[in-house]
């Protein structure tokens, strides 16, 4: 589940600099530091300069002035990121981004981005990283495009059972001889939904009979063209081939 933007206070001080702890343990790696980076969230007007830390999991913002601050949002949670010239869009060049916070849309749609002059960052839905150089956001946004590779969207359950109807032409061979043995699963392949199987095998039964139907029809139709029945014309060309050649040319 989508978390969102949070407060980031796992901030150790190493050699006089403020840096956050990553979790090691679970293979996060430091991808990219940036100094000098002001952070933008919703309409809120930019925080004071700080420096941006973009891990293999997360993107990391610290603050410069206040050593305390700080703010977090993992990849996962980071639906769109883009690089943003337009000053009609925002008045300085930056990485934009858009943040899935796992709330209703009703409730995350921004309205209510502050409470008593409080933020509320499950309403955020948008972020801005605004660099002091311009000329590092072509970097910057190399980076968060390798770090969201590394961060793939998880399939959920119901997803894979929404694409569990593909049978093979071995599994539907299965059903119409009653075999009981289990079929192997491949890519493409259901898992065992035999119910489906049967009813797909019912309709490819169906269409035969369908098919028998029609040739019924058509030999009713010969035999009142003849006054006698079709099975009896198959009796005459056992007994004399040249005959229903003959009938069959007339009726051509």
């Amino acid at each position: 589940m989508s978390q969102g933007i949070r407060e980031f206070t796992a901030i150790v001080e190493r050699d006089g600099v403020h840096q956050p702890v990553l979790d090691a343990q679970n293979g996060e790696e430091l991808m990219h530091v940036q100094p000098g980076v002001s952070i933008v969230l919703g309409s809120h007007p930019p925080e004071s300069p700080g420096t941006l830390y973009i891990s293999t999991k997360q993107v990391v913002w610290l603050s410069d002035t206040n050593r305390t601050k700080g703010y977090a949002v993992d990849f996962l949670s980071i639906s769109l990121h883009a690089v943003s010239r337009d000053p009609e869009a925002y008045t300085s060049p930056c990485i934009y981004a858009q943040i899935e916070t796992g709330a209703d849309e009703d409730e995350s749609d921004g309205s209510d981005e502050e409470c008593n002059g409080v933020l509320v960052l499950s309403k955020i839905t948008e972020m801005r990283l605004v660099p002091s150089n311009p000329n590092q956001l072509d970097s910057l946004f190399d980076v968060f495009c390798e770090c969201a590779e590394l961060n793939p969207e998880p399939i959920e359950d119901n997803e894979e059972e929404e694409h569990n109807w593909i049978f093979s032409a071995d599994q539907l061979e299965d059903e119409a001889t009653g075999d009981d043995s289990e079929p192997s699963i491949a890519i493409g392949q259901s898992n065992g939904d035999h119910d489906l199987a049967r009813t797909v095998l019912e309709l490819q039964i169906n269409d035969q009979r369908f098919e028998d139907a029609e040739e019924m029809e058509h030999e009713a139709d010969i035999s009142a063209t003849l006054g006698f029945s079709f099975h009896r014309l198959k009796e005459v060309e056992a007994a004399a081939p040249l005959a229903p050649s003959i009938l069959r040319r007339h009726l051509e």
